[in-house]
């Protein structure tokens, strides 16, 4: 029998992350029922920070009876199939962690130097991110999209965009490809998380105005019902503009270091290369997101789908420009 190669070994960790993420998926997912199913007391009003502490409280705190006196405090669910998501979200990670560090190993560098090899790293980044803000609010009723998003990016790029381990083409021997390549997958990890709470926003921000309208039992029951138990949806808005404004610093610093990589190996700081061009439209699209929210007042449904279009672009960017239109980025290893 032949021994299995490392590049191999990668490959089958990455396929059993890949499994353990589907199943980390459909723990979410019926915690998503159950929160349906719950009976719950009062609206969400704000976004819940672990150990109770922060912004405000969630649906699941404590409610006021209609005299506006506090009433008993109420324990919050265990949510024992989100805590079971969470888990096998952090073993899948472990698992992904190892093809990754073992696809980098096999062929001697990071590994993000193709397609399949930056939607290793990048989905990696996007539940690493998702993990270390689970730290400092209980999102976990975004697990089911964000680890529905990761099996379908990951899958995708493993069945399509495998290539075996090859050498480096010269103009990737740079320490640019090191900075730049990870500032852009942790841009990018960031904007997925926002692009999942601005989604989750507009559908929260449709329950309140159909509550608004009609705030009667038959009325709120239209829409998913587990919205009733997540946090509002100025609180959700406010949590995607602090994930865009993070990954919009990183994107900017990726902007700036693709130029200097750029005049290292052609000569020229901007040549108007397709890669770079969409690179740029990202940069303003999200600009734009920026600056009409804090200037123009871009609340509710617009500033969400400005977060929804920017991280589509994202996409866009990354498949459809990397495989379709030639140019000088064309590393995808495909060809």
């Amino acid at each position: 029998m032949n021994q299995l190669s490392l590049d191999g070994i990668s490959l089958l960790l990455v396929w059993t992350a890949i499994a353990t993420y589907l199943l980390a998926f459909t723990a979410y997912t019926i915690d998503l029922a159950q929160r349906s199913a719950a009976p719950v007391a009062v609206p969400a009003r704000k976004l819940t920070t672990v150990g109770g502490r922060g912004p405000g409280s969630s649906s699941e705190e404590v409610a006021e009876d209609s005299s506006g006196a506090d009433t008993a405090p109420q324990r919050p669910p265990r949510r024992l199939w989100a805590r079971i998501g969470t888990s096998l979200t952090v073993l899948a990670f472990l698992f992904q962690l190892g093809g990754t560090l073992g696809r980098g190993i096999a062929a001697e560098r990071v590994p993000w130097a193709n397609m399949y090899e930056f939607a290793l790293t990048g989905t990696l980044l996007i539940v690493a991110v998702y993990l270390v803000v689970l730290r400092l609010y209980d999102l976990r009723f975004l697990g089911a999209f964000l680890l529905g998003m990761t099996v379908l990016l990951l899958g995708g790029a493993t069945l399509g965009f495998y290539v075996e381990v090859v050498p480096l083409m010269d103009p990737l021997k740079s320490v640019w490809l090191v900075i730049h390549v990870f500032v852009a997958s942790l841009a990018t990890a960031l904007f997925a998380l926002a692009c999942g709470v601005s989604i989750t926003q507009l559908m929260q921000g449709r329950r309140e105005r159909l509550l608004s309208a009609a705030p009667d039992t038959r009325q709120q029951k239209r829409g998913p019902r587990f919205l009733r138990t997540i946090p509002s949806a100025d609180a959700l808005e406010t949590l995607a503009y602090r994930f865009t404004i993070v990954g919009f610093m990183f994107w900017s610093f990726t902007l700036i270091a693709g130029a200097i990589w750029a005049n290292d190996s052609w000569g020229r700081y901007w040549g108007f290369d397709v890669k770079e061009v969409w690179t740029f439209v990202i940069w303003v699209l999200y600009a734009g997101y920026i600056h009409a929210r804090a200037t123009r007042g871009w609340r509710g449904s617009r500033s969400a789908w400005l977060s929804i279009v920017g991280f589509a672009a994202v996409l866009f960017n990354f498949t459809v420009v990397n495989i379709y239109f030639p140019g000088l980025h064309s590393y995808s290893g495909l060809t």
